[in-house]
């Protein structure tokens, strides 16, 4: 079984209607977007955080492990914010001359970037949360009973088992050239990392053609049925997840007067 999977299957708020779930972390995820606020980026961080440990029972590490994920991207990408050209050197807090111009960091670049950042990272959290208590199954179930045309279901259903298939394939050819000391230097790291790179797609497709193959063997005519589980259907979870984003507006609305802007 898929890793994610097994934390979604193993959730707490599994048994929860997945319309709620996905209602909550959309309605969440749009605010988070709207606001363009610091504090309200960071709220809906911990809350999600929050709901996902507390209420679903994921391993606190395991999602400040997945936190990690998109650092990197994150990284990079707030760099390229902070840091502007001007020809006005007193805008910044320290810059050089270059090319004629002078580029360095200002106090609006760093306040963009940071804002920006954890922005990304509260966007984040609300689909972690989605997929950490949902199983992909229950969610194409929930896409169905919206109406979603069941051409992008499917796709939706086949593309995510291809992505892990791509995955597993990777990592049992890593495997296999691991233990034939293929990593064992830097040289051999690089020669091993390359013929990886060239075979992977090849053997994926061929996985995923065999996997096709097999489907229609069993009668697949462009969708999947499957039973759907019963769920705790409760009006008072969609109530609070409106009363927290609506809360999380008024905030958003409030804080540029008490806090100046800043955040």
């Amino acid at each position: 079984m898929i890793n994610i999977d097994n934390y979604a299957y193993l959730s707490k708020l599994k048994k929860t209607d997945p319309m709620q779930k996905l209602l909550f972390a959309l309605l969440t995820l749009g605010v988070c977007l709207w606001a363009n606020s610091i504090a309200i980026s960071v709220l809906v961080l911990f809350i999600m955080g929050w709901v996902t440990v507390c209420r679903g029972g994921t391993p606190p590490a395991l999602f400040m492990k997945l936190l990690l994920v998109p650092m990197s991207f994150l990284v990079i990408g707030v760099l390229t914010i902070a840091v502007n050209a001007s020809d006005n050197p007193g805008v910044f807090i320290f810059s050089v001359y270059a090319a004629g111009t002078h580029i360095g960091v200002s106090l609006a670049g760093i306040h963009n970037a940071v804002r920006l950042f954890f922005k990304a990272l509260g966007a984040v959290s609300c689909l972690y949360y989605l997929s950490l208590s949902t199983p992909m199954v229950d969610l194409l179930g929930a896409l169905r009973r919206l109406k979603v045309p069941k051409l992008l279901v499917e796709l939706m259903g086949l593309i995510y088992r291809f992505i892990f298939v791509l995955l597993e394939t990777a990592d049992t050819m890593h495997t296999a050239q691991d233990s034939r000391l293929g990593y064992s230097s830097l040289s051999s790291g690089y020669r091993s990392l390359g013929a990886l790179a060239s075979t992977l797609f090849i053997r994926a497709y061929k996985r995923s053609d065999e996997l096709y193959t097999a489907l229609e063997a069993r009668g697949y005519d462009g969708e999947l049925n499957v039973l759907e589980e019963p769920f705790n259907v409760r009006w008072t979870g969609y109530a609070a997840a409106v009363l927290v984003n609506l809360a999380l507006i008024l905030a958003a609305l409030l804080m540029p007067q008490l806090t100046g802007g800043l955040l």
